[in-house]
């Protein structure tokens, strides 16, 4: 009886020892892995800083006029004049304040239990 469960450990022992070994090198996988995307998105940070550096170097006033100058011909491009512009009279108004009777009467029939919404939903069926 002993000796079955001293097999039966030992070999439980073996398993287990072989599943931790397994556990082991798929946890330093999972790890390498990790490093190696870090490793691309710092380079790729690097990269689009660069090229955000680029683009706002190209951006520059100093650097657009010229080739605006050569191609306003083919562009039909114009100067803007003040008048394209729109006026303050031009901008929206504020909306007025609230229906605050509508607001209250929302509110009562909420308070007495009154849904609004399942009332007309079960009066247009």
């Amino acid at each position: 009886m002993i000796r079955t469960l001293n097999i039966l450990l030992v070999i439980t022992s073996i398993g287990l020892l072989v599943a931790v070994y397994a556990l082991k090198y798929s946890v330093e996988d999972v790890a390498a892995e990790k490093g190696a995307l870090g490793r691309t998105i710092e380079r790729q940070q690097a990269d689009l800083s660069l090229l955000k550096a680029d683009w706002a170097f190209l951006n520059q006033p100093a650097n657009v006029a010229p080739i605006v100058t050569r191609h306003t011909a083919e562009l039909n491009l114009q100067t803007l004049a003040q008048a394209q512009f729109g006026t303050y009279v031009n901008l929206p108004m504020r909306l007025k304040a609230p229906d605050t009777n509508a607001l209250d009467s929302l509110f009562e029939s909420l308070n007495s239990g009154v849904d609004p919404i399942q009332q007309i939903i079960t009066e247009s069926n």
